[in-house]
C-alpha cells in the first residue's frame, strides 16, 4: 500500500471533497490534517477537569461542572471541524476545504505555485506532522501556509511531484 492509497479516503472525503472538483478533475491527494491539531482542545478539557475538580472539592461549588461541559463542547466542535477539513491536490489545483457550518475553500492553481517548503518544528518531528509553505509568483495567496500535515516528508514528495512533474533522473 503506497502513501497515496493511505491518504485518499473514499468514505467521508468523497462526499466532502468531490463536490468542489470540476468535471475533468480527479483527486490526486486528499488528506485530513494531523490529529495533533486537537492537542490544544484536549488540553483545555483536561485543565478544565482539574480546575473544576479542585474548585468543587475546595469551595464546594457543584455548579462549576457546567463550565466543564462548555470545554467538552469546545472539544467536540474541534473534532467535528477536524473531520471535515481536507487538504486536496488535483491535477490542476491545490485546495484546503474546511468549515462546519460555513464552508471555506481556499484554492491555488498549480501553475501559480513557484515553490513549496516543508517546515517541521521539534514537536512536529516528534508527533509526525509538518507545515507546507507555498509560494506563488509575487502574489499573496489565501493558501500560503498549511499546518499540521501528516506524513510530511512523503506528502511533500507527492505534492512536489504533482506540482513540478515526476522527472526521475536517477541512473538505472
Amino acid at each position: 500500500m503506497n502513501l497515496q492509497d493511505m491518504m485518499v479516503q473514499h468514505d467521508t472525503s468523497s462526499r466532502t471533497v468531490d463536490k468542489y472538483l470540476m468535471s475533468y478533475e480527479g483527486r490526486v491527494i486528499a488528506v485530513r490534517r494531523h490529529p495533533a491539531v486537537l492537542l490544544l482542545p484536549v488540553a483545555v478539557v483536561v485543565a478544565g477537569l482539574v480546575a473544576c475538580g479542585a474548585a468543587s472539592a475546595v469551595v464546594g461549588l457543584a455548579w462549576i461542572w457546567w463550565l466543564w461541559l462548555i470545554a467538552i463542547g469546545y472539544l467536540v466542535w474541534k473534532v467535528i471541524a477536524w473531520s471535515v477539513e481536507f487538504f486536496l491536490v488535483t491535477e490542476h489545483r491545490v485546495m484546503v476545504i474546511n468549515g462546519v457550518l460555513n464552508r471555506n475553500v481556499a484554492m491555488m492553481p498549480l501553475a501559480k505555485v513557484t515553490d513549496i517548503a516543508l517546515n517541521r518544528s521539534m514537536t512536529g518531528r516528534i508527533l509526525g506532522y509538518g507545515e507546507f509553505v507555498m509560494e506563488s509568483a509575487g502574489q499573496k495567496q489565501a493558501l500560503r501556509n498549511v499546518g499540521f500535515m501528516p506524513y510530511p516528508e512523503q506528502l511533500y514528495l507527492e505534492v512536489s511531484s504533482v506540482i513540478f512533474g515526476t522527472i526521475d533522473e536517477s541512473p538505472d
